[in-house]
């Protein structure tokens, strides 16, 4: 079975190739990125379609990876300077914002962690429609930059799904009231969960790496009942599964402790696994240019891989490796043929060429601090936005050097990764959430 996979796999190669020697021989044609270049279309995100598309209703936005589509988010703001409104959050969190419709949505937490909450607010105005509180159940040990509501909800416009670690995964309507929930047992990791649920098709998947029973698995979105659960081998991390196309299937990527696994959506059947990461794994991967990009750990490298493999690919779909400028919390933007990335132990932000892992750039954001951004950024307008734990956002242009634009502050301690929506940014800082727009 392998084998012939294998074939296959060098059949379509040969077969793109001689289109590509065709098509580039009749001057209709040039490709940007050699070889790659022909993959480009068959490898991408799983993105938000329909209405969703149109709002933030996940983490990291509907591209699943910080990419904002249309133009008038202003560039400049500060504590005053183009805030349409504050509100104060109840409770603390870290979870960033998701949006549908006028709603905005996140968790917080009250009474150190013995209540946690779903918060619904009206975007036009910031006021807070209602609060759903979780049902009771055991409290986490949380490091102080995690805390006990770090995972970002995710929306079908019907519920809205939230994980709260020990407490469980959990369904709401818009209205507040509790669907559904899937008790997961205690976790067991010793700063706390974080992982965000993904919303792919019908289904929710969640993934935890602990100290034991590290686990994947599929819930139905409108039930929750659980549909498949495959164990792991893993026994820390805070990260957020992928849903990417790749070589004519899907693939749920976890980018996880000493290696990044594929597995099947429809029955959680590992695919494939590329060995070369590290502990305490964070960054949500992206996608492009035939690629999955991920960055590991304190230390660790990025690497750059080509899905739709089989088994062990470690030696044979690793297109490049970089040890230098890899995050520790913060996941990386892909924008064009450039892959950017803050490494949050240095402040040192990154620039790689996608395709070839060639570094284009590096620059300082600020004062150097250890775990200093937490945030991920995001793209817009050309411009790429890191925010650091000072709540200061640094604006670069996109591009092959090193421009930053300008630096502004919103005067709070911001953790969280913000929405963007019809123009306006929504920033969640450790007390209040903003509305920024022209």
């Amino acid at each position: 079975m392998i084998r012939d996979l294998f074939i296959m796999e060098i059949r379509m190669r040969k077969l793109w190739l001689y289109i590509a020697i065709v098509v580039c021989a009749a001057g209709a044609w040039t490709p940007s990125y050699p070889l790659l270049a022909f993959q480009e279309s068959a490898v991408r995100m799983i993105a938000v379609e329909g209405e969703g598309a149109r709002f933030w209703p996940r983490w990291r936005g509907p591209s699943g990876q910080g990419l904002v589509t249309g133009t008038g988010y202003p560039d400049k703001w500060s504590a005053t300077e183009n805030v349409l409104w504050k509100k104060p959050v109840p409770g603390s969190g870290n979870s960033s914002p998701i949006v549908w419709g006028d709603r905005i949505f996140l968790t917080a937490a009250q009474e150190n962690g013995r209540r946690l909450s779903l918060l619904a607010f009206r975007r036009t105005d910031g006021a807070l429609l209602w609060e759903a509180v979780a049902p009771e159940g055991g409290v986490e040990r949380v490091h102080a930059k995690n805390g006990f509501a770090s995972a970002t909800p995710s929306t079908d416009g019907e519920r809205i799904y939230v994980s709260f670690g020990t407490r469980g995964l959990m369904a709401f309507d818009f209205s507040g009231k509790l669907v559904w929930r899937q008790d997961l047992g205690a976790m067991s990791n010793y700063w706390g969960t974080a992982g965000s649920p993904l919303l792919y098709k019908d289904r929710v998947i969640l993934y935890q790496d602990q100290n034991r029973n590290s686990f994947i698995a599929a819930f139905d979105a409108k039930t929750g009942k659980q549909l498949w659960n495959t164990p792991r081998n893993a026994s820390v991390g805070w990260g957020t599964p992928a849903a990417i196309h790749a070589a004519g299937r899907d693939e749920i990527i976890v980018n996880g402790q000493n290696a990044v696994v594929a597995y099947n959506p429809d029955n959680g059947q590992e695919l494939w696994r590329a060995n070369g990461t590290t502990i305490e794994t964070i960054p949500t991967p992206v996608v492009g240019h035939g690629l999955v990009f991920t960055s590991s750990g304190r230390a660790g490298p990025t690497l750059a891989i080509r899905p739709g493999g089989q088994g062990d690919v470690t030696n044979t779909h690793l297109a490049w490796t970089s040890p230098r400028g890899s995050p520790f919390v913060p996941s990386p933007v892909l924008y064009g043929g450039h892959l950017y990335m803050v490494n949050d132990m240095t402040s040192i932000a990154t620039a790689f060429d996608a395709v070839s892992g060639a570094t284009l750039w590096q620059g300082r954001l600020g004062v150097a601090q250890r775990e200093g951004f937490s945030a991920s950024p995001i793209v817009a307008d050309g411009k790429v936005f890191f925010t650091n734990d000072n709540g200061e956002t640094f604006v670069l242009r996109a591009g092959k050097e090193f421009d930053l634009i300008h630096v502004n502050s919103i005067g709070e301690r911001t953790l969280a990764s913000p929405a963007l929506v019809d123009g306006r940014w929504y920033i969640r800082t450790e007390g209040h959430l903003f509305a920024i727009g022209s």
